[in-house]
């Protein structure tokens, strides 16, 4: 049986001893966000940058959106081709995000 319980050493410079790091699991291909907004173009203009980030990581992105009943909340699910790409969609999509 593996020992899972490896600490590292702290880094000399800056004192860490912590590595931040993402893990690639197949089958997580799957991007989920949700809109709110005033109605639907609204929504649509804020999902736009988004989409296109998306297809920049991927062309053949497959996209499905749900809007609510009054239509000032979307959920959009973006399927890639491969984990890969969900990754790096999810970590672009950071700089879009208001701050």
């Amino acid at each position: 049986m593996a020992d899972l319980q490896h600490t590292e050493a702290p880094c000399e410079a800056c004192g860490v001893a912590a590595e931040i790091g993402f893990l690639i699991r197949e089958g997580d291909d799957v991007s989920t966000l949700s809109f709110h907004g005033s109605g639907k173009d609204a929504i649509e203009a804020e999902f736009a940058p988004y989409l296109a980030l998306a297809r920049s990581v991927n062309n053949q992105v497959q996209c499905q959106t749900r809007y609510s009943d009054d239509e000032t909340a979307m959920t959009a699910s973006l399927q890639f081709e491969c984990s890969a790409e969900k990754l790096i969609f999810d970590l672009k999509s950071r700089s879009l995000a208001p701050r």
